[in-house]
């Protein structure tokens, strides 16, 4: 089987010194400083195929940014192999150029004191792209990410959305097969939010770009990512579907049942719970229950309830991804447990 990218074995430790106490002011602990090795990626294994949209999702120094880095040719792993779009990164970094696009959120590749459509300009002629199809691409993406209100400004008084889009714009001026995002919604607002996601939701329909997102924002991994990676100090926890993490470490979900009369008494529903089911409020007509994995099925519940009381409307809350994420951190439960696709 042929991957989009293909990371075997690969290691990357950096040497960082330390000044030491010594003699005269601390001049022989600059000369003789105290060394130490710091591992950032541990035996990382990832494959992703053609098309797809996967979360790499871990807490700050994780490992996240050196592991992107490393994929585009930026950093070489101290030990390992990586394959990109079947090309080796570092040595073959110009050529591999032409089939990525890379989006750092606190970074722009657009020249500062120049109007956008000066940029995109210019970086036709860094990606030698006829001009034929860089016209047709433009056009697509001044519709698609609505540039157009911006496109004569220059880029240092663009907001932090605009710049984003127009960024966006520029990494895929030449159609990549691959896109790198390295926390794109930063900072950015709920309309600059749900406006990128959209478009990268609309380029991967329809143009097949393999996505690989790295972000704090767990929105982001719930409505992109089908697919999630969590690293923790260099090592793969976990990888697998967003649906299937939920569904082991999700604990609680909670049943909101609306009824057709106030309940006055709440107690009373307490005592007749099933076994594993716990009232988590009451209040007038509405009713919330709360239930683990183990316990009654949630079609079970509705019938259950539905035996007792006439209801108007019934919904489930799953619990928040990020709550999930938290959870697994705070309790270590992948380290005994990793899972693969």
């Amino acid at each position: 089987m042929s991957y989009m990218v293909e990371a075997r074995a690969v290691n990357k430790t950096f040497r960082v010194a330390k000044r030491r106490p010594g003699l005269l002011g601390g001049l022989l602990s600059v000369v003789n400083p105290e060394v130490r090795v710091v591992r950032a990626v541990s035996d990382l294994e990832l494959t992703i195929k053609q098309g797809e949209i996967v979360g790499l999702v871990g807490p700050n120094g994780a490992g996240k940014s050196t592991t992107i880095k490393m994929l585009t040719g930026i950093l070489v792993p101290t030990s390992g192999e990586i394959r990109v779009a079947g090309l080796a990164p570092v040595p073959q970094r110009r050529e591999l150029a032409a089939h990525i696009g890379v989006v750092f959120g606190q970074r722009t590749q657009l020249w500062w004191d120049l109007p956008l459509i000066d940029s995109l300009r210019l970086l036709r002629h860094l990606y030698r792209v006829p001009e034929a199809r860089h016209s047709a691409n433009l056009a697509r993406l001044r519709e698609m990410l609505e540039l157009d209100e911006f496109m004569d400004t220059p880029v240092r008084q663009l907001s932090l959305g605009q710049r984003m889009r127009g960024d966006l714009a520029a990494a895929v001026l030449h159609d990549p097969e691959l896109l790198y995002l390295d926390e794109p919604t930063i900072g950015l607002d709920v309309v600059a939010k749900a406006r990128i996601r959209e478009f990268l939701l609309a380029l991967n329909a329809e143009r097949g770009t393999t996505i690989l997102l790295t972000t704090h924002d767990m929105d982001d991994v719930e409505l992109l990512c089908p697919r999630m990676v969590i690293i923790d100090h260099g090592r793969k926890l976990y990888d697998g579907s967003v649906a299937e993490i939920r569904e082991r470490f999700g604990g609680e979900r909670t049943l909101i049942a609306v009824l057709d009369a106030p309940l006055h008494d709440g107690g009373a529903v307490e005592r007749e719970l099933p076994q594993g089911v716990s009232l988590a409020r009451v209040e007038g007509p509405r009713l919330e229950l709360s239930f683990g994995r183990g316990s009654m099925p949630a079609h079970e519940l509705v019938a259950w309830l539905g035996a007792r009381y006439r209801l108007r409307d019934v919904t489930f809350q799953e619990p928040e991804i990020e709550d999930v994420i938290r959870r697994i951190y705070e309790e270590g439960l992948l380290l005994k447990e990793v899972a693969s696709p």
